[in-house]
């Protein structure tokens, strides 16, 4: 395990030496755009562990891509490595069919602590709500980035997350009403405490959300990448690519339906993933949107 490896794989050549903001973005961004956002070994009957060699290997030598708990242990071990102040925190996500919070801790961020500035990194959430740039941890501030309007916001040491977006323009008429579009503009994303984590406190976690019927992750496969002006996604046989701010305060965002025998294909040519086991694509509607 190695930093030149690590940035070999996401492709960052900038400097190393200084542990500031502009540093932190650039190597945040080139993350996002190399590693996926993604649970695949769930579908190809693979175990996902959160020891950090493992999710190294995966990653880094195995060029695939990963859920929170494993992009952001990494990008965690990268900064701790390159000298920046980084602890873990834990988050609970908003699901917007039930229009609640989870009642378990799913989501592990990292707090990044710059000229006593702190700030939330999050490479591991994917789809529109992957932020592109670090969000300085102040409340009530308006934080606008490529994919929208972020904000945090705090009421008694708890810390919401929630996004605005632009309009959609969605050219395949036929896919105006799915499931996987957001239909509100205003979405909340997860909320938090500053309490500090440890990846062993996300060890049931990362045990149930592959295991239990009632899971996100085992209802769906998911595979998402940020691009220099968008995402891409593909959910199940279902590929969406969208490009934002395509016209004035709009997002283009295209689907388009794939054949089992595109779906190999998809992951090589979108995502630059190669599978070892065979993926069975699943989707079953509702509780994800993009």
């Amino acid at each position: 395990m190695n930093l030149e490896e690590y940035f070999a794989r996401t492709g960052y050549k900038g400097s190393t030496d200084k542990q500031d903001l502009e540093t932190l973005t650039d190597i945040f961004q080139h993350h996002i755009r190399a590693v996926p956002f993604e649970n695949l070994s769930i579908h190809c009957g693979e175990k996902i562990t959160l020891e950090l060699e493992h999710v190294y290997n995966k990653i880094v030598r195995r060029k695939r891509g990963g859920w929170c708990m494993e992009n952001n242990q990494l990008l965690g071990w990268v900064l701790k490595g390159l000298g920046y102040d980084t602890s873990f925190l834990g988050a609970y996500v908003f699901n917007p069919h039930q229009n609640a919070y989870a009642t378990l801790m799913t989501h592990l961020v990292v707090k990044v602590v710059i000229d006593g500035k702190a700030y939330i990194v999050d490479g591991g959430f994917g789809v529109s709500y992957q932020m592109w740039q670090p969000m300085e941890l102040v409340s009530g501030k308006d934080q606008p980035q490529a994919p929208g309007v972020f904000r945090l916001t705090e009421k008694n040491g708890v810390w919401y997350l929630e996004k605005v977006r632009r309009k959609q323009y969605i050219p395949n008429q036929s896919f105006c009403n799915s499931d996987l579009l957001e239909k509100k503009e205003c979405r909340k994303v997860y909320m938090f405490s500053l309490e500090p984590r440890t990846v062993e406190d996300f060890r049931f976690q990362c045990t149930y959300l592959q295991t239990s019927p009632d899971s996100l992750f085992t209802k769906k496969s998911i595979c998402t990448l940020q691009t220099t002006d968008g995402f891409r996604a593909l959910i199940g046989w279902t590929l969406t690519e969208t490009t934002y701010n395509y016209k004035e305060n709009m997002d283009l965002v295209e689907f388009l339906t794939l054949e089992d025998e595109e779906v190999e294909k998809t992951l090589k040519e979108k995502f630059d993933i190669t599978l070892d086991s065979k993926l069975v694509p699943i989707n079953v509607k509702g509780s994800y949107t993009i």
